[in-house]
């Protein structure tokens, strides 16, 4: 008999394993993928967009008295992310976070920066939640943003930026990168309403008896898919928190009222997976009860059947035995009268069945 082989997985962890403190490893998946960057450099008056196709251009916005945002698509460049990192004089740590996607949300301060990894949700085409890691820095007069891939959920800033919508031109950096975690964090309301739905459904499945017979794995995917989400969202209370009350000179005090707004939204988004979490385990119980009710269903069924017909087994057995002395074997119709015996016994049981509601 041959013994059944493990899934194979893949074990991010080991590629970090003798490897000095500052050494770039990159844990992701997306080793395809060429490097990107765009830069929107503004002042309240002034634009300036552009994609950038040499890494060492970059340099040229660390200093100025405009706000740069500057966005890198694609961490597999390691030999880039390490020559940036050089230019804005960021700590090796800081860039071994970066390029490692497995990275708990967390802030890290500087004397000159911070450090900031959060992450960032949104559903593909086969409704499966996909999670990837945003780091950012922000600066004095910039905010830096690194993504393991193309595509994010910061298009709403770029057109305000575009535009001079709001106050985005008008204040600080350290207002952009607001600007940036709110979008990352609205984002997550439209992941919890999709959770919330496929929830309802179902549940309202479970309710009206339209439980597909697979429904336990959907339940237990639906399960995993929270925990996901749990778990890439609530380090990001500690983060804001630590901005709202931290003193750091990046962070003035006219934005904080704005991360307060952030960690309101936050707290809503952490009560609404609670709440589901506790809707998925009433689900699973609900789905268990529902089995059992259909178990006791069919038992109730099968013991009416066994009531009914015991007397009338009873009867057949009786003049089914081969004496030869039974008083009723000799009457001439004695055969349909035992035969409306049992019809009339059938009904009455039938009738006090129905009476007892019990069918």
């Amino acid at each position: 008999m041959k013994r059944k082989t493990a899934k194979t997985r893949t074990h991010n962890y080991k590629k970090h394993i003798g490897k000095a403190p500052g050494t770039l490893v990159y844990t992701g998946k997306k080793i395809d993928k060429q490097l990107q960057i765009e830069s929107f450099d503004y002042t309240k008056e002034t634009l300036n967009e552009s994609n950038l196709t040499n890494i060492g251009d970059a340099k040229s916005y660390k200093d100025t008295d405009s706000v740069t945002w500057i966005n890198i698509d694609g961490l597999n460049s390691l030999s880039e992310i390490e020559n940036i990192g050089k230019q804005y004089e960021l700590h090796p740590l800081v860039l071994e976070d970066i390029v490692n996607t497995t990275q708990r949300p967390k802030i890290d301060e500087y004397d000159d920066y911070l450090f900031i990894v959060l992450k960032m949700l949104y559903y593909d085409k086969d409704e499966n939640v996909v999670i990837e890691q945003v780091s950012l820095v922000l600066g004095k007069n910039y905010v830096l943003s690194f993504q393991e891939s193309e595509g994010d959920v910061f298009d709403t800033v770029r057109e305000r930026i575009r535009h001079g919508n709001g106050r985005i031109r008008s204040l600080k950096s350290d207002y952009l990168l607001y600007a940036l975690i709110d979008a990352v964090v609205d984002h997550y309301f439209s992941i919890i309403e999709t959770l919330g739905n496929k929830i309802e459904d179902l549940e309202n499945d479970l309710f009206e008896g339209n439980a597909k017979d697979n429904i336990n794995i959907e339940v237990q995917q639906l399960k995993r898919e929270i925990l996901k989400v749990r778990r890439a969202i609530f380090p990001l209370r500690e983060i804001i928190n630590r901005i709202e009350k931290g003193e750091h000179p990046l962070i003035y005090k006219r934005t904080i009222t704005y991360y307060r707004d952030i960690y309101d939204h936050l707290i809503q988004v952490s009560e609404n997976i609670d709440i589901y979490r506790e809707m998925i385990w009433s689900l699973m119980d609900m789905y268990m009860s529902t089995i059992s009710n259909r178990m006791n269903e069919v038992m109730k069924v099968l013991t009416i059947m066994s009531s009914i017909f015991i007397p009338l087994t009873f009867l057949a057995g009786i003049y089914g035995m081969n004496f030869e002395y039974i008083p009723e074997l000799k009457y001439h119709n004695g055969y349909f009268i035992l035969l409306g015996v049992m019809f009339v016994m059938f009904i009455l049981m039938l009738v006090y069945f129905k009476r007892k509601k019990w069918l």
